[in-house]
């Protein structure tokens, strides 16, 4: 849903105000075309803003959405793969999804489209998230302006949305303490989850609200009380990528990486290099010797384990006392350009430096997936290529460097599956 709030802006049926509803994904098996938090709106005329699978399922997810609006409840919708009914809407790919429907407004604490569209303003890029109810016995949702600080024990609106009359009864702490365990460190994170816990006795039931299932569903939803299932969406403020270097390749790297959504800082030590008309489309361009910058923003509290550090000076009098001070912080990425020639004799360096095997483990050098690449701009991908697989990695995906063509099995590794029926029933309640 944060993806498409800076197109409500200009999309009209928000402008004009009428009737939506929104869409997303809350569940997935197997590979599908996009991920777990997809959201997609669909107006009272039937126009849409966004998409769930590429164009396999959004008919009949249209058509579910108007029917939504016209009851006034939320629903479900499941869809999977038919090889035997060749008109069932399906996903061609194999894999499975189930959606939830929400009509915006229709629930006590529901999305406004109008809420939405001031949250979608100059600062949509800053720091924001949503929890919203996605099970059956209840819906609304909470938004977070400063989600790598907030407290769910101290919510009284996330109280609310799970159920609780009261935080401070037995059952509610309970709650509480378990949701906190799970949102929180999605929320600090900046990323999509969804998080199912075991609704306590006691506990204010959501209004019961229509359910629908799509015709080529399996079967229908697990037997027996359902439980609350919060959709969290959290978005920092953009990771940093620093690249150390004013030359063809950093030239190259800057666009790129900015496509991948990081505020780009090109540092050089030479004013005549830094300076370049070429380096202008930077985030941030600083004047300084490198190693001395890096220490100073990390001092200063603008790095953390999101920043990525891109070094291509190859320059060993750059380049030993940067990558010294970069692998003794904690970043999510370090990379350095140059032969393999190069990086033994920067190793050797390191290490006569005090620099600990463990952390040179942590250096990506040379710089780099092996794709043949020559050129600053193939060069460039090939970097980019890395970062993404090494985000890949951290958020738990098995990730390896090789072509689709020569693998096996899902394209995308889904980490949690969610589709509320038995065989996929993989994620326990709290």
């Amino acid at each position: 849903m944060l993806d498409l709030m800076p197109s409500l802006r200009e999309w009209q049926p928000a402008v004009t105000g009428q009737r939506c509803a929104v869409a997303t994904v809350v569940g997935a098996g197997g590979s599908v075309p996009r991920p777990l938090g997809t959201s997609m709106l669909v107006s009272e005329a039937g126009e849409v803003l966004g998409s769930l699978s590429g164009g396999c399922v959004e008919g009949a997810v249209v058509e579910a959405a108007l029917q939504a609006m016209h009851d006034g409840g939320t629903r479900r919708e499941f869809f999977g793969y038919s090889a035997e009914d060749a008109f069932a809407v399906g996903l061609t790919c194999g894999g499975e999804l189930e959606i939830h429907i929400e009509p915006l407004g229709s629930a006590p604490q529901g999305l406004r489209l109008e809420k939405l569209r001031a949250l979608a303003g100059p600062g949509s890029a800053s720091a924001l998230a949503l929890i919203r109810r996605v099970d059956a016995n209840g819906g609304g949702a909470v938004v977070i302006p400063d989600p790598a600080s907030f407290r769910v024990d101290s919510s009284a609106e996330l109280a609310a949305l799970m159920g609780l009359a009261s935080i401070g009864a037995p059952a509610g702490r309970r709650l509480v303490r378990a949701a906190a365990a799970q949102l929180e460190p999605l929320l600090r994170g900046g990323r999509t989850g969804l998080v199912r816990l075991a609704p306590p006795e006691g506990c204010v039931s959501g209004a019961t609200v229509p359910q629908s299932h799509a015709t080529n569903s399996a079967t229908g939803p697990e037997p027996g009380p359902e439980p609350i299932n919060l959709l969290v969406e959290s978005r920092l403020p953009p990771a940093r990528l620093l690249i150390f270097g004013a030359n063809d390749f950093s030239a190259a790297l800057l666009p790129a990486a900015q496509l991948l959504g990081y505020h780009v800082t090109l540092c050089d030590a030479r004013p005549a290099f830094a300076s370049q008309s070429r380096f202008a489309g930077a985030d941030q361009v600083v004047t300084a010797w490198p190693h001395r910058y890096l220490a100073g923003e990390a001092a200063a509290g603008r790095i953390d384990a999101r920043t990525v550090a891109c070094v291509l000076t190859h320059d060993p009098k750059f380049d030993i006392p940067l990558l010294q001070t970069a692998l003794g912080l904690d970043l999510a990425y370090v990379g350095a350009m140059g032969s393999r020639r190069s990086h033994r004799q920067r190793v050797d360096s390191l290490l006569a430096a005090g620099v600990t095997a463990e952390d040179l483990s942590r250096l990506h050098s040379p710089i780099g997936l092996d794709l043949g690449a020559v050129t600053p701009a193939e060069v460039a991908v090939s970097i980019t290529a890395e970062l993404v697989a090494s985000r890949s990695r951290t958020a738990g995906a098995s990730v390896q460097a090789s072509s689709l063509k020569d693998g096996t099995g899902p394209i995308h590794t889904v980490t949690t599956q969610n589709i509320s029926t038995p065989q996929h029933q993989e994620t326990p309640w709290t």
